[in-house]
């Protein structure tokens, strides 16, 4: 019955002679993600397309003619499309004229995993499934392949959206060898953005990543993925970086490729001489025994092979210093010896003394925060749920690291707060030495200001 009203619809419309058969034609970023050429769409878009156009989703005749890029990509199953639109700012919950959300039409049209990959990057169910629920309703009968009914959909949705029972938080105690809470258990003062915020840097732009669960099965890095989300909530809402201007990347959508993409793609074609540019990592670090080299490891990285899967920091930092930014910050909860902690190492390998002060030279324009030094490890802070580093890096930004009181942080004074408060935190709670890093070319630098409200 729906079916036969949409059409009706649509006819009555041609007829009135508000829409034309030429005027209903598809645009051409519409066209490149019905194909699936996720390369033409990316360049229509870094071309000045408009991510939130409406257009007239070809093919996908519940939509009526026109529905947001998001949705047709969420009725053609394309989810590269939908990552791209995501990555540059599009809102995920965002209605067609009917109602629909890409949630609730990719359930709908029986997309399985791209319904799975909207709830992970944080789709509305609710709303999704009230939609679903109003179709059950009006279209009881509704059944036509390449769809799915309502009420299917709907079941659909719930086997993508179950939770587990949720259980009271376990105490934990100092002992590093206890098992740390989920940390969508616990919240910290740091959690709760501060009311103060700081002033839009239009020019300015980040890659956070974060990275707890690896595909090699290696050991949890424990809230990388909660921090990674979190950081990218203060630079967007806090310090002032434009949505569309941030890229967040965890677990499997932070593979190696995905480093070589934005750091070496992504970056160079947004950056000017007056760009401000952030880089966030919280997950395991890695050494080559042989070289001496340290790596970042990516979701898809493997110890045993870690020049061939790892994205070495000497790589980093030579993309970076080839930007013309005015300023480049680096902040790492990670560690690179392979002692534990957030390092990895491979089998029969020894840990090595990583001193990334004097094995690594950045730029004259960037500043690096590492969460230890030496042959320490980057602990976590089970109490808080949050990285130990990670931790008091928001927490200065927060406000605590405005030393004199002027409503203004300077790298420099970040660093002086938070270096102590981790080093006591971890010999207190775990009996281990963890001293954050500060590496800088020039002092200069430092008198940056991270966030001025």
């Amino acid at each position: 019955m729906h079916r036969m009203f949409n059409t009706i619809f649509i006819l009555l419309i041609l007829l009135a002679g508000c829409v034309s058969p030429k005027q209903a034609k598809m645009s051409p970023i519409a066209q490149a993600i019905k194909e699936g050429d996720i390369n033409a769409a990316r360049d229509f878009l870094n071309k000045g397309a408009n991510a939130n156009e409406e257009v007239d989703c070809a093919g996908l005749t519940d939509l009526a003619f026109y529905s947001p890029l998001l949705i047709c990509a969420a009725g053609y199953g394309n989810n590269d499309a939908i990552k791209l639109l995501l990555d540059k700012g599009v809102d995920i919950n965002i209605k067609s004229a009917a109602g629909w959300t890409a949630l609730s039409y990719a359930a709908y049209q029986g997309k399985s995993k791209t319904a799975q990959l909207l709830i992970d990057r944080g789709a509305d169910v609710d709303v999704a499934a009230a939609l679903l629920e109003s179709g059950a309703t009006k279209f009881p009968n509704s059944s036509s392949f390449p769809y799915i009914d309502y009420k299917l959909a709907l079941k659909l949705l719930g086997k993508y959206t179950k939770k587990p029972e949720l259980v009271p938080p376990v105490k934990v105690s100092s002992v590093n060898t206890n098992e740390p809470p989920s940390s969508s258990f616990i919240k910290s003062d740091i959690d709760e953005l501060p009311a103060v915020l700081g002033k839009t840097t239009k020019n300015s732009y980040a890659i956070v990543i974060g990275i707890e669960n690896y595909r090699q099965k290696l050991p949890k890095a424990d809230f990388a993925t909660g921090d990674a989300k979190l950081v990218t909530e203060y630079l967007t809402k806090v310090i002032g970086y434009p949505e569309e201007n941030v890229i967040t990347l965890t677990n499997e959508y932070a593979s190696k490729s995905d480093f070589e993409k934005y750091i070496e793609e992504w970056l160079p074609k947004n950056i000017e001489p007056d760009s401000s540019v952030f880089i966030y990592y919280s997950g395991h670090g890695a050494p080559n025994p042989k070289t001496g080299d340290a790596f970042l490891v990516p979701y898809d990285g493997d110890p045993n092979f870690i020049e061939k899967t790892g994205y070495p920091l000497k790589k980093l930092y030579e993309n970076l210093s080839k930007l013309q930014a005015k300023e480049i910050i680096v902040a790492l909860d990670s560690c690179f010896s392979g002692a534990g902690g957030r390092s990895v190492l491979a089998q029969g390998s020894r840990p090595l003394v990583m001193n990334l002060q004097t094995t690594l030279t950045p730029a004259k324009n960037m500043i690096i925060m590492a969460a230890s030094s030496g042959n320490e490890i980057s602990s976590t802070y089970n109490d808080k749920g949050h990285g130990l580093f990670t931790y008091f890096l928001l927490k200065g930004i927060k406000g605590e690291a405005d030393l004199n009181e002027d409503g203004k942080i300077q790298v420099e004074e970040l660093y002086q707060y938070l270096k102590p408060q981790v080093q006591k935190i971890a010999r207190k709670m775990y009996n281990n030495e963890q001293t954050p890093q500060l590496i800088a070319p020039a002092d200069a630098l430092l008198k940056i200001f991270l966030w001025n409200n």
